[in-house]
């Protein structure tokens, strides 16, 4: 099985950002502490704030799938509904090259 790499950006509404900043630190602490999760770093960005990155590695597409149906994504997803500035984007990604 082979690594998967992923990146995920979550646009918050500039009144929520701070509001939600906990619910994010939560999500990436329970995720750090999944068996299939090599990394998980999250990140807010220099260039548009309120809109967090995390960049995250896992054993493979399984524990991605598995990490999606954790009790702390479900809390995560609930505590930014009303505060999204946009839709969440997730992407694996593929090597080039």
């Amino acid at each position: 099985m082979s690594d998967l790499r992923v990146i995920a950006t979550i646009p918050i509404k500039p009144e929520s950002v701070e509001e939600l900043r906990p619910a994010l630190i939560a999500l990436a602490e329970g995720t750090r502490a999944e068996e299939g999760c090599l990394s998980y770093e999250l990140f807010e960005s220099a260039a548009a704030p309120g809109v967090f990155v995390t960049v995250e590695e896992w054993r493979g597409q399984d524990d991605l799938d598995a990490h999606m149906q954790t009790e702390h994504v479900g809390a995560a997803l609930a505590a930014a509904e009303g505060h999204l500035a946009g839709d969440i984007a997730i992407h694996p990604l593929v090597p080039v090259g």
